[in-house]
């Protein structure tokens, strides 16, 4: 498999504080990828330096044999990054619908928006999210679960390559857990690569084909979901041994 994302040597500091040191990792096309690691390890500033809210201090960020290090965060999501986030941004006051003509409107179809169909194209993600009977609902209104589906849309409309899921299961019944997993597999199952960073364990093994974990800023441990879990480093670090 080839190599969609590198991160090659990443630091980043907050004054004197290392939240990550030298982080090196490649996710390849296609692969569902785990991260984990306790509160504090680096996770959030990881995928932050990924996806361009913040800028690495040292190393560099390689997207598809590019180089994105330096691109702002709206250039690397019209590559083909996208995330979703921890906590649901929603625009509290649009539809569900409205919410996702955004990306459209402003990533995707920028240069021919007059030839676009975003209501249309909506509508599909929204259907394959689980989410087409609430089109035309205010998104404020929205339960837990559905707006972390509809965060997850959001992330679809920008029609990524990469999919960042940040903890979207945080807070879910274990049905709800199950749903959202479903759609991640399915999304994978369309060619999306998949970084999952969750705190659910059950859900980061069941979807990931290899998984790593942070501790301080950095990497302890790297390997299948079975290797992850049976390493004395990472238990003690993150699951409690």
């Amino acid at each position: 498999m080839t190599t969609l994302l590198e991160i090659k040597g990443v630091s980043k500091h907050f004054g004197g504080f290392a939240a990550l040191s030298d982080v090196s990792i490649a996710v390849a096309r296609g692969e569902r990828f785990g991260l984990i690691g306790p509160n504090g390890s680096g996770k959030t500033t990881l995928i932050n330096c990924v996806s361009g809210s913040l800028r690495n201090d040292a190393g560099s960020i390689v997207f598809d044999g590019r180089d994105v290090s330096r691109l702002p965060a709206y250039m690397r999501t019209r590559c083909g990054i996208a995330r979703s986030f921890q906590i649901p941004r929603p625009f509290a006051s649009m539809s569900v619908l409205e919410n996702l003509a955004v990306p459209l409107e402003y990533v995707v179809h920028r240069r021919s928006l007059h030839t676009a169909d975003t209501r249309g194209e909506a509508m599909e993600i929204l259907k394959d999210i689980g989410l087409a009977d609430k089109a035309d609902t205010l998104a404020s209104s929205l339960s837990q679960v559905e707006l972390r589906k509809m965060e997850l849309a959001r992330a679809m409309a920008a029609h990524p390559r990469l999919l960042i899921s940040d903890e979207a299961m945080a807070g879910l019944s274990s049905n709800e857990v199950s749903e959202v997993l479903e759609i991640l597999f399915k999304l994978n199952g369309t060619g999306i690569t998949v970084i999952m960073i969750e705190h659910i364990m059950q859900a980061v093994m069941k979807f990931s084909q290899r998984v790593v974990c942070l501790d301080a800023g950095r990497i302890i441990c790297e390997g299948s979901p079975a290797e992850i879990v049976a390493n004395a480093d990472v238990q003690r670090a993150y699951l409690g041994a």
